[in-house]
């Protein structure tokens, strides 16, 4: 199997005069989840579409498991399963007659097809509920069977476009732990959502896309790093905030400080090693502290950082 499960490079896509994805390119190697994190209309849906081979590209080019992918039959489309942002199911079907009907398409056997449908309906937890109608499904039941339907065939690449949508706290957890597991065992996972949680979680590298446009990728220590952003422990004290701020000037452990009414943030390299510190100073000039809050710096804030705008904007 190739390392690299999937790679695209310069993809564009333009409708009328508005330019949809302009210039996207990443890889994902094998084993690796890879996410894609932004905003609802930020052009994620339509460069998976054209990762799957379901829109053509006004330029660029994807390759899946090594081979070329395009629109209509191809090689490629057999390396990945895609888990679509709607249900992709039959309603009134069960979900074990949903299964041997995508299985069928995929090109399985008749004796591989049953052995694989008790497969992937135990890896999403749906076993007891095979024989009910997915219309009887919640949400949350109805996703994990779609992306039963995605494994059937062992694809090297899964794709999974806002799985949790509209689903509970609960089968989102599921959701989530499934999708960890099937990355443990060596799949690739390519996973976009507007959840910033869900990408810290999941994701070992991650690329931020806004406006058609990848801004940045990398692991989120890498992102966090690359836009200067660091812990602040944020001080309410009884006394001259803007005293404490000044005798912490030239500090090693302090980036910058902002003062506020009865509080200071200090921006540091560590919060751990800073806490004891910064109380001692604020002691010595007389700034009894009365409330002490750490705030870890994530994806959200990188995201402000690099657009300018909240994540769910």
């Amino acid at each position: 199997m190739p390392s690299v499960a999937v790679s695209c490079t310069a993809l564009r896509k333009a409708y009328g005069d508005h330019l949809a994805v302009a210039d996207v390119g990443f890889s994902v190697q094998a084993g690796e989840s890879y996410g894609l994190l932004g905003p609802n209309g930020a052009g994620k849906t339509t460069t998976i579409s054209i990762l799957c081979g379901l829109l053509q590209a006004d330029g660029g080019a994807v390759e899946v498991g090594g081979a070329p992918m395009r629109t209509g039959r191809c090689e490629a489309k057999r390396h990945l399963g895609l888990v679509p942002q709607d249900i992709a199911l039959y309603p009134d079907l069960t979900a074990r007659e949903n299964l041997r009907f995508f299985g069928r398409l995929q090109g399985l056997g008749r004796a591989e097809l049953r052995t694989r449908v008790d497969e992937v309906l135990e890896i999403v937890a749906l076993e007891d509920r095979a024989g009910d109608r997915v219309e009887s499904f919640s949400g949350g039941m109805k996703r994990r069977c779609n992306i039963a339907a995605a494994l059937l065939h062992h694809p090297q690449l899964l794709v999974l476009d806002e799985p949790t949508v509209g689903v509970d706290p609960q089968s989102r957890a599921s959701i989530l732990d499934g999708i960890a597991a099937l990355q443990e065992h060596g799949m690739a996972v390519l996973y976009t959502t507007h959840y910033m949680e869900e990408a810290q979680r999941l994701c070992d590298r991650i690329g931020i896309i806004d406006e058609g446009r990848l801004v940045a990728e990398g692991t989120q220590a890498e992102l966090l790093a690359a836009v200067g952003q660091h812990p602040v422990v944020r001080l309410t004290v009884d006394g001259d905030p803007a005293v404490l701020a000044g005798a912490l000037a030239g500090e090693r452990f302090v980036v910058r400080t902002s003062v506020g009414e009865g509080r200071i943030e200090v921006a540091v390299t560590d919060p751990a090693r800073s806490l004891a510190p910064l109380i001692e100073r604020a002691e010595q000039v007389d700034a009894r502290v009365t409330g002490v809050e750490v705030v870890e710096p994530d994806l959200e804030s990188v995201f402000l950082h690099l657009t300018g705008k909240a994540l769910r904007d």
